[in-house]
């Protein structure tokens, strides 16, 4: 599926709708624990995309002014990734590999993200000290992903990819989704402190999918976190 990252119309629209929300959370997270400066907030930031695929959020942070590097364990998202950014006129170091991986270079980031991934993660202790080793001093982090409740596998499992099929069957394991006081745990162990939360949901009365996502303060599907280093 990786040569369809990029249609908007295609398996990844989900994604595509969920883009700005994700962005706008990561941005003000950036400015609430005074991270950066400027217009944008991020501009000359070192910015770490993990689980880039095809580059949906990496290309809207290098647009405004973030260095950014994504990275993603399968080859051909890093590809599709790759040949995106080109056609864009866009610089952003992709690069193939885990977070763990990149850590033990000693690469160092002023913002690390990780957006739908960490559910996919088998060793989500070792995944949260990767990112805490790589974050620089009162640098930010933000995790998207999604809770364990009986209303996220009716949506983001059994709805999803069986009833309106815009995922892949298969997707989601509903047995690796993360609560919120599972995240916070977790990540207070790697030393990063997750001291805020938002819910995200399709926007109301309309259809599921194709029309973007607001924040709310229900985080019983899809939700956010965000915080630094203690």
């Amino acid at each position: 599926m990786s040569s369809q990252w990029w249609d908007p119309d295609g398996p990844m629209a989900p994604l595509h709708d969920f883009t700005p929300v994700r962005i706008d959370y990561i941005l003000d997270s950036v400015r609430r624990l005074g991270t950066g400066s400027g217009v944008t907030g991020v501009s000359g930031l070192r910015i770490l995309d993990i689980g880039c695929g095809g580059g949906l959020l990496a290309e809207p942070m290098a647009r405004l002014g973030g260095i950014v590097t994504g990275i993603d364990a399968t080859a051909e998202a890093i590809e599709a990734a790759q040949a995106h950014a080109t056609s864009a006129g866009l610089d952003i170091d992709y690069r193939c590999c885990t977070a763990e991986a990149l850590a033990e270079k000693g690469a160092t980031f002023d913002v690390i993200y990780a957006s739908e991934v960490i559910e996919h993660v088998t060793d989500r202790r070792l995944f949260a000290a990767s990112i805490a080793a790589m974050l620089a001093p009162g640098g930010t982090v933000v995790i998207t992903t999604i809770n364990r409740t009986l209303a996220s596998l009716a949506l983001a499992k059994v709805a999803l990819e069986y009833v309106f099929r815009l995922v892949p069957a298969g997707t989601h394991d509903p047995a690796r989704f993360v609560r919120p006081h599972e995240l916070r745990a977790e990540f207070a162990g790697a030393g990063i402190i997750l001291d805020d939360m938002t819910g995200f949901a399709p926007r109301p009365a309309r259809r599921i999918g194709g029309n973007g996502f607001v924040r709310t303060s229900m985080m019983a599907i899809n939700y956010a976190a965000s915080g630094t280093s203690i």
